[in-house]
């Protein structure tokens, strides 16, 4: 109930006890001697079921009531599901090392967005100096070794050489290539371009780079900290890439197809509405649940979501033509659903055993000797009838509830309705607390 709503029912709850506070002071005479007679008809009004109300043309206009018809209404049916936003595992990384370092700078505060390549952060070890140096050594050793290797081709060649110490050359050249080929490789991965080092430019500090584009989602590490292949730095999370999973009951599967289109919205913004189309159809069921995942890609605007977030969704299955009245006219009382129509049933004729007590009431204050009473009484019943001149009746007709859609739900009265009855489509619940209050005065 909106905050307007809820001050408009509580002014008018006010407004009714008071009117029922003016009934039962002018009728405490009537009461006291009704006390007597405890077995009379307030004990048996007290367990009817009030159906049949009256408002003043005045209270009507006051509280906002409007009325309608029941309408015929193409409304779609829909299966409602919760649910939760995910962002696959292929599109979220944990930002590591392959070395372990020292942290030296952090360069990303949680929620910026990164690109990939783009350096996260510097990390300091002695055991990179070596990796370079290890490179540059193989380099000069390959270049020894091929020196060797063509003086021993060249003494071969004249018969003054050993075969062996030209194959010990070829191996050896070999292996410094080999050792050579492994140090760049790692230089690489460490993100050093082994052409570019020298004596004069070795590096202690590498930087980290994201490898992926998205959102820095959680920080781990902190400056001074060790970090390893095993401790991640940050957490950079791809939202462009989000997931809805919904959790769907057995029973709705049948309706349920890829490609069907899920409008949904999050528990903490209700009031945007986003979409998404089922990709995928679980095959097993989750937990102890009993419901069943559907994988659903979302398409369009997906500005605002976040992984994890809760996510109510609704799936549009089939159309319907049905007797429809606006949500608003629908009132829940007891566990039942009900409607208000316009009624010529007057409320008095449900309380007929309550008025008979009312008149024997009035013979009691008789035999005590109350002369003004039945005058009292005359004017308050004139008043009553020029009251109701002025009133409409309202009759609570329970009904089964239908599909809601748009604004609109279907229902099937319990009893029939007389054709082209008028039936209240704003501010229904007025009525209902109203008559409430009636129920509870008659006990």
């Amino acid at each position: 109930m909106q905050p307007i709503n809820k001050t408009k029912y509580l002014l008018f709850c006010l407004g009714f006890a008071c009117i029922l506070s003016s009934c039962n002071s002018s009728s405490s005479n009537s009461e006291k001697s009704a006390e007597t007679e405890e077995g009379h008809g307030h004990e048996h009004g007290a367990t009817e079921k009030t159906t049949i109300t009256s408002l003043t043309d005045e209270q009507i206009k006051e509280v906002g009531i409007q009325f309608g018809q029941i309408e015929q209404k193409n409304l779609t049916a829909r299966i409602t599901a919760n649910g939760v936003l995910n962002v696959p595992n292929n599109n979220r990384s944990n930002v590591t090392p392959l070395y372990g370092g020292v942290i030296q700078s952090l360069n990303v505060q949680l929620g910026d967005h990164v690109r990939k390549g783009q350096t996260i952060a510097t990390i300091i070890n002695p055991q990179f100096i070596q990796l370079q140096e290890d490179y540059l050594n193989a380099n000069n050793e390959i270049q020894a070794a091929e020196q060797e290797l063509q003086r021993q081709q060249e003494l071969n060649a004249g018969n003054a050489g050993v075969k062996r110490n030209l194959q010990n050359a070829v191996s050896n050249l070999n292996i410094l290539r080999t050792k050579k080929a492994s140090s760049a490789k790692q230089l690489q991965l460490l993100g050093i371009n082994p052409n570019a080092i020298s004596t004069s430019n070795l590096r202690s500090a590498l930087s980290i780079s994201s490898p992926i584009n998205g959102v820095v989602s959680n920080i781990f590490a902190k400056l001074g900290s060790y970090v390893d292949v095993s401790s991640p730095i940050v957490e950079v999370v791809d939202n462009s890439m989000i997931h809805l999973d919904l959790q769907v009951f057995e029973r709705d599967l049948p309706k349920l197809k890829v490609g069907q289109e899920i409008s949904f919205t999050t528990t903490n913004n209700p009031s945007k509405i986003y979409t998404a189309k089922i990709s995928q159809i679980g095959a097993s069921f989750e937990n102890e649940s009993k419901t069943i995942a559907i994988h659903s890609m979302v398409v369009g605007d997906k500005s605002g979501l976040i992984d994890g977030m809760n996510t109510s969704g609704s799936i549009s299955v089939e159309d319907v033509t049905t007797a429809a009245v606006p949500d608003e006219a629908i009132v829940e009382s007891e566990g039942k659903t009900f409607i208000f129509i316009e009624t010529d049933k007057k409320p008095e004729a449900e309380h007929e055993d309550h008025e008979h007590a009312a008149g024997e009431e009035h013979d009691h204050a008789g035999e005590h000797d109350h002369p003004e009473e039945p005058h009292v009484h005359k004017e308050g019943e004139e008043h009553d009838h020029a009251e109701h001149s002025k009133s409409i009746n309202f009759e609570k007709i329970e009904v089964l509830r239908g599909v809601s859609s748009m604004g609109y739900t279907g229902i099937t009265p319990v009893v029939e309705i007389p054709a082209n009855s008028k039936i209240v489509v704003k501010n229904a619940f007025f009525i209902n607390a109203k008559m409430v209050g009636t129920v509870g005065h008659s006990h």
